[in-house]
């Protein structure tokens, strides 16, 4: 984002006075995948979603779908009002199909809940495409071969080539563009939301509904359940996915009005669950390998597994040599050993000691057995502690979090953190070492580096499992 986040903020509420008439209270929620930004506000006129987006086109093109698909009786939200970068929206909650699948677990709701939702989305994609004006598209009018054959080749540019494995590059190509054009070939066109998976299904009292559909285009309807049943972070069991791919079958052969090849159908998803797996692969590539985030890398073997399931039922015809040939590199186990972390367990000896200090107060000692570590200056971080309203705030309080996430280059600086700290992580466990110890340092101990370490004890936690003693050495000496 170009504007700092207190400016956003501020457009968001002479927005809201603006349409509503009255002052709101302001909460940022969780990012997702894009540059938006999204805040519940309340007020008493209710409460809203607002989402600041400074890609104006990319808000048009969802105020155009959101209010087409909302007059047809739809499972989207209301759209209240949008201006040029900001939009207020009708309010879901906080419950996502995915969260209620890793409260549940595999629960007979939560089949339900599959259920309902591939039932709204076969409507969503029949009765949505109707009238709808295809030229207000973000990007592509169609998911036609040109996009299919994009999609491959995000995936080659942005995984396989990561792996440094020799093979064909111009047969690769003329297959990816033969197989594109067999795909495409296929009949059905309709809305295709483009993203549909679990994460953007909201559980609502009235049964689920969507949100995040701007990237949408006409296309195969195959593609979405695909998305949806296949997704790497569910990790739903193959007769789930039998059972609601049948459901969602008949649900869209139904709003369509019969006349569909069943088996022709399928064939054609099988190649779009190949696609999208694919797609993801180059996405976390993307993200991880070249941007440096380190939860997408997280995922990879995920994704991986996923693939391997997959191509295990669903083979690529042998006319596609080099095709199975690149697809056999990636499923090597050394290449996913290459992104599967080692994990603790109840017997890993090691510990890792982080902490937050005050260079004024000195660096903390490592009295461990080992000794050394790592030592992090976070004062080249713009300081929070200079703003009078996070002065008496810490690194572990939400506005403080949103300023250096949104107005400093620490996302940057704990990227290259996990990336260094990961690797000794990873060997200390291998060798059966006891203690690690990271430091993170700023002026007053107070802001950057008490969020610095809660970030990394976070992430050492979710990815190696590790035990992690978290201490803020300055805290009784912060500006209260």
């Amino acid at each position: 984002m170009s504007l700092p986040i207190e400016e956003i903020r501020k457009k968001i509420s002479d927005a809201y006075l603006f349409y509503f008439g009255e002052d709101a209270q302001m909460e940022k929620l969780a990012p997702a995948g894009s540059d938006r930004l999204y805040f519940k506000v309340q007020s008493n006129k209710g409460t809203q979603v607002a989402t600041y987006g400074e890609n104006r086109k990319e808000n048009q093109t969802f105020a155009y779908f959101c209010q087409h698909f909302f007059k047809k009786g739809l499972a989207v939200p209301e759209l209240y009002w949008i201006g040029d970068e900001v939009y207020f929206q009708e309010f879901l909650g906080n419950t996502s199909l995915l969260d209620v699948l890793e409260n549940e677990g595999l629960s007979p709701h939560v089949f339900e809940l599959y259920k309902q939702s591939l039932s709204r989305l076969a409507r969503l994609q029949v009765q949505g495409h109707t009238g709808l004006d295809y030229s207000q598209c973000l990007t592509n009018r169609e998911f036609g071969r040109q996009a299919i054959l994009a999609d491959l080749l995000y995936f080659k540019y942005y995984f396989l080539d990561t792996l440094g494995k020799a093979y064909d590059k111009q047969k690769l190509i003329d297959e990816f563009e033969h197989f594109a054009t067999l795909l495409a070939e296929q009949g059905l066109r309709y809305f295709m939301f483009r993203d549909f998976q679990s994460r953007n299904i909201m559980v609502t009292p009235d049964g689920p509904r969507f949100i995040d559909f701007q990237g949408g285009m006409m296309g195969a309807p195959q593609y979405d359940a695909a998305s949806l049943l296949w997704q790497a972070k569910a990790n739903l069991p193959d007769e789930w996915k039998e059972g609601l791919l049948t459901h969602y079958m008949e649900s869209l052969f139904s709003e369509i009005g019969g006349g569909i090849d069943a088996g022709l159908f399928r064939r054609h998803y099988n190649g779009y669950v190949l696609i999208r797996l694919l797609q993801v692969l180059g996405a976390y590539g993307f993200r991880g390998l070249f941007e440096r985030k380190a939860h997408f890398l997280t995922s990879i073997p995920l994704a991986l597994s996923n693939l391997k399931s997959f191509l295990n039922q669903n083979p690529v015809q042998e006319n596609f040599s080099e095709f199975n040939k690149v697809l056999g590199f990636c499923l090597r186990e050394e290449v996913i050993k290459k992104f599967t972390p080692i994990q603790a367990n109840a017997q890993t000896p090691l510990t890792v000691t982080v902490n937050s200090f005050s260079f004024k107060k000195g660096i903390p000692p490592d009295n461990s057995a080992n000794g050394g570590g790592f030592v992090f200056d976070m004062r080249g971080i713009l300081n929070p502690g200079r703003v009078e309203e996070y002065k008496k705030l810490s690194g572990m309080d939400k506005p403080v979090i949103d300023f250096l996430e949104q107005r400093t280059e620490m996302p940057d600086f704990m990227n290259g953190v996990y990336s260094l700290v990961d690797v000794n992580v990873a060997n200390y466990l291998e060798r059966d070492f006891e203690s690690l110890m990271v430091n993170f340092g700023c002026t007053g101990g107070q802001h950057r580096s008490v969020y610095a370490a809660e970030a990394l004890a976070r992430h050492l936690r979710n990815k190696f499992k590790v035990r992690v003693q978290l201490h803020h050495l300055n805290k009784e000496n912060w500006v209260r």
